[in-house]
Protein backbone atom coordinates (compact mmCIF):
# COMPACT_ATOMS: atom_id res chain seq x y z
CA UNK A 1 0.00 0.00 0.00
CA UNK A 2 2.84 2.38 0.72
CA UNK A 3 3.76 2.69 -2.95
CA UNK A 4 0.22 3.64 -3.90
CA UNK A 5 0.21 1.34 -6.93
CA UNK A 6 -2.62 -1.09 -7.39
CA UNK A 7 -2.49 -4.52 -8.97
CA UNK A 8 -3.23 -3.11 -12.45
CA UNK A 9 -0.48 -0.49 -12.28
CA UNK A 10 -2.88 2.35 -11.50
CA UNK A 11 -3.35 4.07 -8.19
CA UNK A 12 -4.70 1.61 -5.61
CA UNK A 13 -8.41 1.90 -4.81
CA UNK A 14 -7.77 2.69 -1.15
CA UNK A 15 -4.69 4.85 -1.60
CA UNK A 16 -6.53 8.14 -1.07
CA UNK A 17 -8.00 6.83 2.18
CA UNK A 18 -4.54 5.69 3.24
CA UNK A 19 -3.03 9.09 2.48
CA UNK A 20 -5.72 10.91 4.49
CA UNK A 21 -5.21 8.57 7.44
CA UNK A 22 -1.42 8.73 7.18
CA UNK A 23 -1.39 12.54 7.06
CA UNK A 24 -3.70 12.70 10.05
CA UNK A 25 -1.48 10.35 12.04
CA UNK A 26 1.59 12.47 11.30
CA UNK A 27 -0.17 15.64 12.55
CA UNK A 28 -2.36 14.43 15.41
CA UNK A 29 -1.70 14.58 19.13
CA UNK A 30 -3.37 11.25 19.82
CA UNK A 31 -4.11 8.34 17.46
CA UNK A 32 -7.78 8.41 18.47
CA UNK A 33 -8.04 11.76 16.69
CA UNK A 34 -7.75 9.83 13.41
CA UNK A 35 -10.17 7.03 14.29
CA UNK A 36 -12.74 7.96 11.63
CA UNK A 37 -10.12 8.14 8.88
CA UNK A 38 -8.75 4.77 10.01
CA UNK A 39 -12.27 3.35 9.90
CA UNK A 40 -12.75 4.67 6.35
CA UNK A 41 -9.46 3.15 5.25
CA UNK A 42 -10.29 -0.25 6.77
CA UNK A 43 -13.78 -0.18 5.24
CA UNK A 44 -12.20 0.44 1.83
CA UNK A 45 -9.89 -2.53 2.33
CA UNK A 46 -12.32 -5.03 3.83
CA UNK A 47 -15.89 -3.80 3.13
CA UNK A 48 -17.05 -5.20 6.48
CA UNK A 49 -19.76 -2.56 7.01
CA UNK A 50 -21.01 -3.08 3.48
CA UNK A 51 -21.22 -6.86 4.00
CA UNK A 52 -23.04 -6.40 7.33
CA UNK A 53 -25.57 -4.11 5.68
CA UNK A 54 -26.10 -6.49 2.76
CA UNK A 55 -26.65 -9.32 5.23
CA UNK A 56 -29.24 -7.29 7.18
CA UNK A 57 -31.06 -6.40 3.96
CA UNK A 58 -31.05 -10.04 2.83
CA UNK A 59 -32.38 -11.26 6.18
CA UNK A 60 -35.17 -8.67 6.10
CA UNK A 61 -36.11 -9.66 2.54
CA UNK A 62 -36.26 -13.31 3.61
CA UNK A 63 -38.39 -12.42 6.64
CA UNK A 64 -40.84 -10.52 4.42
CA UNK A 65 -41.03 -13.40 1.95
CA UNK A 66 -41.74 -15.88 4.75
CA UNK A 67 -44.43 -13.57 6.18
CA UNK A 68 -46.07 -13.22 2.75
CA UNK A 69 -45.95 -17.00 2.24
CA UNK A 70 -47.54 -17.57 5.66
CA UNK A 71 -50.29 -15.09 4.81
CA UNK A 72 -51.03 -16.88 1.52
CA UNK A 73 -50.85 -20.29 3.19
CA UNK A 74 -53.26 -19.15 5.86
CA UNK A 75 -55.69 -17.84 3.26
CA UNK A 76 -54.78 -14.24 3.88
CA UNK A 77 -57.52 -13.94 6.53
CA UNK A 78 -56.04 -12.39 9.59
CA UNK A 79 -59.41 -11.70 11.25
CA UNK A 80 -59.30 -7.92 10.73
CA UNK A 81 -62.26 -6.97 8.54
Amino acid sequence: MASGWGITGNKGRCYDFWMDFSECMSRCREPKDCALLREDYFECLHHSKEFQRRNRVYKEEQRQLRAAAQKVKGGGDDGHH
